[in-house]
């Protein structure tokens, strides 16, 4: 595209300018003021100089503009004028201040994920602050108690979904554990030529109305996916083993800092050298599988946090989350960064390379992943007796025991695990524990499993055995012949710094209604639930999680870093955001040492925007009473 053709297509931006941008330097130097310095086409990495934003007082404007990807002019908001916007580069114990100008229209904000902040600084508007105003300044000033990668976003409506996004790196105040020759940063994200409001209200009148990838006639003749008998079953149940991302690769452009998969970003490296990759998922929406082909990764941190190294191919990178990789690339070749979305529709590509315009092979998309019965919440039920006993008078298949969906990999449920009764609707009762299933409409909702659920509409399924699945990589990573990496392989590299017991326990329930895009915890949206759970100040409590969805949620807790319960002790992995599989379960322990109002909510935006979000309020411990 000559620079002519593209100043046509782009009115908001001045002709005249861009046209003499394009006589000086080329049509390519005159993209690349879209982007910060730190994500141009070809990046050499963050080495000194540091093409960022530092020091002690920063500056940030938010305001709307266009960008492009794979060629195409998109809506944004961007902030200092770059989508993403600039890489923060602080020092742990310094101070910084932050100001951010609005532009918008509309009220604006920026929360710190993952940095532990005072809480009026945390920047979540009816929460901890009451946003910034249009045309106003808001000042964030807080020490850096922590060191790490970490990202930034707004948390105003649906902001984020259109490009309110940056890095944060923050260097230890001492030598680094984690060695590199080079540092590259990337930014994986989705971008979308409809509004969020539109994704939204599509949604809400068809919660499948982005899922282009359902089973089909062709495919049932062909032999592929579910046989007709649990594509039956699975009809009555009112479920969709193919729903597995709520938005997708058909309104989806997936960006790696900025930049279409067509767009071939690429990281530059000398053969031999030790690269590290900070990977922020900075989507509203969207799992990635990662995974380098041709290069094994060495995890070594994650959500900004050292862990001990673990050599994985690949690893699903949840809504939010952060993981440090190193890979040691020694021949003089190029390799392809995929970013594979977890339901197989699209991918975010950029390119490893010694030198800017080279390309390596791109592999193709795998096949798609189907829901199965541990995805509903039924465990491994490999080992019951499906003739009879406590099983009488089940429909087999109904409860989809063919060999495309029972998951014959996930650990058995404890010898005292009780398989609840199902909710009855028009279904003469068999005998046995299993008799109140209605074969007809299948929807599990036996309440007497999660006592503090609300009895709403808006509850589609209770769970019958959740299993905690931290020893799993996620949905479709089960058999694809490589290492994969789980929460279970984690364990912090140096001592958690509170290992005392819990003081109580806590359930939450994640609950929603697929078919009615409706999401909550415990059955009550935030909308309809205004009291905060309450924690009193220093106190360790343990949480489960308890996905009675058949979707996956990364929950994030602000202002906090939990421990996963996975076996490690007292180096167990800690991290501020978890993905909570299918029909499974997660449980941490937590120590409320930060006094304040903090959010806890689900990070797909619009789950978060449906109702699955609370607010956990830590008292001073003299105020408990």
């Amino acid at each position: 595209m000559t620079p002519s053709e593209l100043s046509a297509t782009l009115p908001v931006i001045d002709r005249r300018a861009l046209l003499r941008a394009g006589a000086a330097v080329g049509g390519t130097a005159a993209l690349a003021g879209w982007f910060p310095a730190w994500a141009q086409s070809a990046s050499t990495g963050i080495i000194a100089p540091l093409p960022t934003v530092s020091g002690s007082d920063v500056t940030l404007r938010i305001a709307r503009q266009a960008m492009r990807i794979d060629g195409k002019p998109f809506r944004a908001i961007g902030i200092n004028g770059t989508v993403p916007g600039p890489l923060i580069r602080l020092r742990q114990g310094q101070k910084v201040r932050l100001s951010v100008s609005n532009e918008l229209d509309v009220d604006s904000s920026i929360h710190w994920h993952g940095l532990l902040v005072p809480f009026q600084y945390d920047g979540v508007p009816g929460v901890s602050f009451p946003g910034i105003k249009p045309r106003s300044t808001f000042v964030y000033e807080f020490p850096v108690n922590q060191a790490g990668t970490y990202w930034y976003h707004s948390h105003s409506g649906f902001q984020e979904q259109e490009g309110l996004y940056g890095p944060i790196v923050i260097d230890p105040e001492g030598v680094d554990p984690i060695g590199s020759d080079r540092e590259h940063v990337i930014v994986l994200s989705d971008h979308s030529p409809l509004s969020p409001e539109a994704i939204f209200r599509n949604m809400k009148v068809n919660p499948g109305h982005f899922n282009m990838q359902r089973q089909t006639l062709g495919g049932l003749l062909a032999g592929r996916d579910q046989p007709i008998k649990d594509r039956i079953d699975w009809g009555k149940m009112r479920m969709d083993p193919t729903d597995i991302a709520d938005t997708n690769g058909s309104t989806y452009s997936f960006l790696v800092n900025g930049h279409g998969p067509r767009d071939n970003w690429t990281a530059l490296f000398k053969p031999g050298e030790r690269v590290r990759f900070r990977i922020i998922n900075a989507s509203a929406m969207t799992f990635f599988n990662v995974r380098i082909p041709g290069l094994r990764m060495t995890v070594v941190q994650a959500d900004g946090l050292n862990v001990r190294p673990v050599e994985v191919d690949e690893f699903q990178i949840g809504v939010a989350e952060t993981y440090d990789v190193i890979v040691t690339p020694s021949d003089n070749r190029a390799y392809t960064f995929v970013g594979e979305a977890a339901d197989r529709s699209g991918m975010a590509r950029a390119t490893l390379a010694p030198r800017a315009g080279m390309v390596a092979e791109v592999p193709p998309l795998r096949k798609r992943p189907l829901a199965n019965m541990t995805d509903m919440g039924m465990g491994d039920m490999s080992g019951i007796d499906m003739s009879g006993g406590s099983m009488a008078g089940m429909d087999h298949a109904a409860m989809g025991h063919g060999a495309a969906t029972m998951d014959m990999s996930a650990p058995a449920p404890a010898p005292d695990a009780a398989m609840p009764e199902m909710d009855m609707s028009g279904a003469a009762p068999a005998a046995g524990a299993m008799a109140g299933m209605d074969h007809g409409s299948m929807k599990m909702r036996d309440f007497s499993a999660a006592p503090q659920v609300k009895r709403d509409p808006g509850v589609q399924t209770i769970s019958p055995m959740p299993m905690d699945r931290t020893g799993e990589p996620g949905q479709g990573l089960q058999d694809i012949g490589h290492k994969v990496l789980t929460y279970r392989d984690l364990m912090a590299l140096d001592r958690n710094p509170d290992v005392r017991a819990p003081d109580r326990s806590l359930d939450l329930h994640l609950t929603g209604n697929m078919e009615r895009f409706m999401w909550s915890f415990d059955g009550v949206k935030m909308s309809d639930h205004h009291a905060p759970i309450p924690f009193i100040e220093g106190e360790r409590v343990r949480v489960n999680l308890i996905n009675d969805s058949m979707m996956s949620h990364p929950i994030h807790l602000h202002g906090h870093f939990f421990e996963l319960v996975t076996g490690h002790g007292d180096h167990a992995p800690r991290k501020h955001t978890v993905i909570v599989q299918p029909g499974g379960k997660v449980t941490f322990d937590v120590t409320a040492d930060a006094v304040g109002d903090w959010a806890f909510h689900c990070h797909l935006l619009y789950h978060m925007a449906a109702g699955m979000m609370r607010v956990v309020s830590v008292r001073p411990r003299g105020e408990a009473a």
